[in-house]
């Protein structure tokens, strides 16, 4: 089958220029000033429209297998599509987990039977991702998983984590840390500041965060272990990065849209409730500088559906996560590009190329020979995002109503269109 792209926008360094693209099969063929139209071609006018690598999230739950109820593979693969996603990496925090070889490929078949779009898994760094369980065998999972992760949990034994880095180093693979020192939590569920001050709240201390980074880039620094740091939150990790980074430590690290466009003072309910918290202002200009200087790699959502049921348990006791696959890059074209902060060319850095490189994909670039993954949006066209309107089973945002552009409009993976915005293209 020929799918061909015509008069769609493509970046040039920093220019917008006019092309077309011919795919073939699952391979784009052809990016020419002008295609010629044939009979079995499938011919779409893409209206002035940008053509864009595919998407790649580095940091979702689907919450399947376990917790059906509030999502699955399939609505979280189609609220990834809507949102411009070609590939996530789908956390470990399954029931069971994946962290056995029989685990992993009966995961796999789940994807493979119900994933819209492309899913690699994360595999836990302990059995079942308990502090006092064995390391997983790393050698028997490693080809089968993107890296290693024990998602909403700290390693809290630096002699655990040392292992693991050695391990990891060993098997050629990467370890992606959710960084939270638990001795120094005091049952806090908001940021350590001047709100949870005034409001009575229990706070975290950026410190449980920063502290476990800074072990883990001298043990990185030590192993030579691929360590990636997940949703970066303080200005305090930043610096810690930015250090381990000029001295040539193998470490890479993310950040979601609500550490970037959020802070402390934003908090209103559940639905602003995170792990880790958004911060303090000083760590949200700290987080955009860390993307601009290249510190910080990519943007992720740590898209984490829950029940309205559960969310709605009030500030205190309800779940920490937020859903974000629908909304990423409208939120951060619209705050950080339409604003000047940022290039366009940086946003498909952080949502494309960098994680692509990061997982050894050979993605994130439209280039003739490659596969098709594609995402097309409107960078121009205002509206407000929508929580009813969601594909994933989750409303729990605290950006519902904020208005935005560069809304993709169609994602198209492996040649193959998996998502058309109806309201657009009919």
């Amino acid at each position: 089958m020929k799918i061909l792209l015509k008069n769609g926008k493509i970046l040039s360094k920093d220019d917008l220029i006019l092309k077309d693209i011919l795919i073939e099969d699952e391979i784009i063929i052809s990016i020419k000033d002008k295609i010629e139209e044939t009979e079995e071609m499938e011919v779409i006018d893409i209206s002035n429209n940008f053509i864009s690598p595919g998407f790649i999230d580095m940091h979702v739950h689907l919450r399947e297998p376990g917790n059906p109820e509030k999502e699955t593979i399939k609505t979280g693969t189609m609220a990834a599509a809507r949102g411009g996603y070609s590939l996530v990496c789908a956390m470990p925090n399954t029931i069971p987990t994946p962290d056995t070889i029989e685990n992993v490929i009966a995961l796999k078949a789940k994807i493979k039977k119900d994933a819209i779009i492309k899913v690699l898994p994360y595999a836990p760094i302990t059995i079942n991702q308990k502090h006092d369980a064995e390391l997983v065998d790393m050698n028997s999972l490693k080809n089968d998983v993107c890296g290693f992760s024990n998602d909403g949990f700290g390693i809290q034994s630096t002699k655990q984590m040392y292992e693991a880095m050695n391990n990891a180093y060993r098997y050629e693979t990467l370890i992606a840390a959710h960084c939270e020192d638990e001795g120094i939590l005091y049952d806090g569920y908001v940021h350590k500041g001047i709100k949870a001050l005034e409001n009575g709240w229990h706070g975290i201390t950026s410190l449980s965060e920063s502290i476990q980074i800074s072990r883990d880039t001298l043990i990185a620094e030590e192993t030579n272990a691929k360590y990636h740091v997940c949703h970066i939150s303080t200005k305090e990790g930043v610096r810690i990065v930015r250090d381990a980074k000029k001295r040539g430590v193998n470490v890479s690290c993310e950040v979601t849209p609500h550490h970037l466009l959020l802070t402390e003072f934003d908090v209103q309910d559940s639905n602003f409730k995170m792990n880790p918290p958004v911060r303090g202002i000083d760590d949200k200009y700290s987080l955009i500088s860390g993307l601009l200087d290249g510190t910080i790699d990519c943007i992720v959502t740590d898209h984490a559906p829950h029940t309205l049921e559960e969310k709605n348990k009030g500030l205190k006791t309800a779940p920490f996560g937020i859903v974000g696959l629908e909304t990423a890059f409208p939120l951060i074209y619209t705050n950080l590009v339409k604003t000047n902060i940022a290039k366009l060319s940086d946003a498909i850095k952080w949502f494309s190329l960098n994680p692509a490189k990061r997982l050894n994909l050979g993605y994130g670039n439209l280039i003739e020979g490659r596969v098709a993954d594609i995402t097309i949006i409107d960078l121009h066209t205002k509206k407000a995002i929508d929580k009813e309107k969601f594909f994933s089973k989750g409303r729990n945002t605290p950006f519902n109503k904020w208005i935005c552009e560069g809304w993709p409009i169609m994602t198209i993976v492996n040649g193959r269109i998996v998502y058309k915005d109806r309201d657009y293209f009919e």
